[in-house]
């Protein structure tokens, strides 16, 4: 089968994130398909930017088409968005030449699923739309639009488009459906898959070598006899981490915990001074690793958080990769995200509470901290066998297809 994916976003190991569409390509052509993935020459969330043209990675063919830089959500990003688009329909013939049997539009926002019917429809190929986030749904959120917004007018028709002429949306959101049914998808063209993990990236950990500064903190926490509770990501207003801290304090009396934060973000300075107003003096931030240095961190973790800001929109579902790591590390989780029937509800993996509830954090981590380690370990094991038997990404990619095919 040949696949063209048009990812706006797409990254490689060498150039940075967004590594989905890379893992999942990796593992198709793992599986003998051809692969071709279309993606920007610029985008914000890559370490490293690509040339122009095509590239070879590990057998998958890229094509990195021409688009201007920019900082920040301002209207430069949202005319990369139309250049991207653009670009992809002046090169609709080579795009064609390549004959896919299925196009995917994976570029976060929806603008990319006219040339992708375009291509789909003139190769008879089957059209996937993959949702990462709802867009406008989550523009107009975050960024307070109004539905009569022209910008959001747009969005919103490219979606409605997308749901009526798809053969198939894939979503990382699990609980999705409900909105895409208003906006015209039917159950039979829903499928999630969501984010997972390599499985080489956990098969050596025991070899990870991590930086000095954390390696001697981590020793030092483990020979004092401390229970670690950690957060590994950025540090945004999103992952609420002043509510961890907050509830830090109400547990200051509790001289067996210590909290470590890696990572880094726009919160980190203002995180670190309030922690430092409360005086908690095991509460220790450290600065980021590599991706490939995460299972390492994680390990050392007794307790892990993950928290989030009050949002209706997590009722739709989120997938966060620190959940991922948190659950392979075999780590009991408190949650602090407002998504009913969350994967730590569902496991048994954790403790999940309301968001932005300092109170019921503090209570959830007491209940573990106070487990014994058999029942600690048991909890977290829930999560890890839960992650190695559906989130790996061959597994993933082999859903994907088998969806398309037999669905669609």
């Amino acid at each position: 089968m040949n696949i063209l994916m048009i990812s706006h976003y797409a990254g490689a190991p060498q150039y940075g994130m967004e590594f989905r569409s890379y893992y999942m390509a990796r593992e198709w052509v793992r599986m003998g398909h051809q692969v071709m993935i279309v993606g920007a020459s610029y985008s914000h969330l890559r370490k490293q930017q690509p040339h122009t043209g095509h590239e070879i990675l590990e057998g998958i063919n890229y094509l990195w088409l021409p688009t201007s830089e920019y900082e920040g959500n301002g209207a430069r990003r949202v005319l990369t968005m139309f250049q991207f688009c653009c670009q992809v329909y002046k090169h609709r013939k080579e795009l064609m030449a390549f004959k896919p049997d299925m196009v995917i539009a994976s570029s976060v926002y929806t603008f990319d699923i006219y040339p992708s019917h375009y291509i789909a429809r003139r190769t008879n190929a089957k059209l996937v739309y993959e949702v990462h986030d709802l867009w406008p749904l989550s523009v107009m959120v975050i960024g307070g639009y109004k539905k009569w917004h022209p910008f959001i007018m747009m969005l919103q028709h490219c979606e409605d488009y997308a749901y009526r002429h798809c053969n198939m949306v894939v979503s990382m959101l699990d609980k999705a459906f409900p909105h895409m049914q208003k906006h015209g998808l039917t159950k039979d063209r829903f499928c999630c898959v969501p984010n997972g993990y390599l499985k080489e990236e956990w098969s050596h950990v025991d070899d990870i070598v991590l930086p000095d500064e954390h390696t001697h903190l981590f020793s030092r926490l483990h020979s004092e006899g401390k229970t670690i509770v950690g957060f590994a990501g950025g540090h945004t207003q999103s992952t609420a981490m002043d509510i961890l801290i907050k509830a830090a304090k109400l547990l200051k009396d509790r001289t067996d915990l210590a909290y470590v934060m890696v990572g880094k973000g726009p919160q980190k300075d203002e995180l670190m001074q309030l922690a430092a107003s409360y005086g908690l003096k095991d509460f220790h931030f450290l600065p980021p690793v590599e991706k490939c240095c995460i299972p390492k961190v994680v390990q050392h973790f007794d307790i892990c958080y993950e928290g989030g800001v009050h949002s209706f929109l997590h009722k739709y579902g989120t997938s966060a990769n620190k959940m991922i790591d948190y659950m392979l590390a075999g780590k009991p989780i408190v949650k602090s995200v407002d998504e009913p029937g969350s994967e730590v509800e569902r496991v048994g993996c954790g403790i999940q509470v309301e968001a932005e509830n300092v109170q019921q954090v503090c209570d959830a981590i007491r209940t573990i901290a106070d487990m014994s380690p058999a029942d600690r370990n048991a909890m977290g094991d829930k999560g890890r066998r839960y992650a190695l038997d559906n989130l790996e990404y061959h597994i993933l990619a082999e859903k994907f297809i088998d969806n398309v095919i037999h669905k669609s």
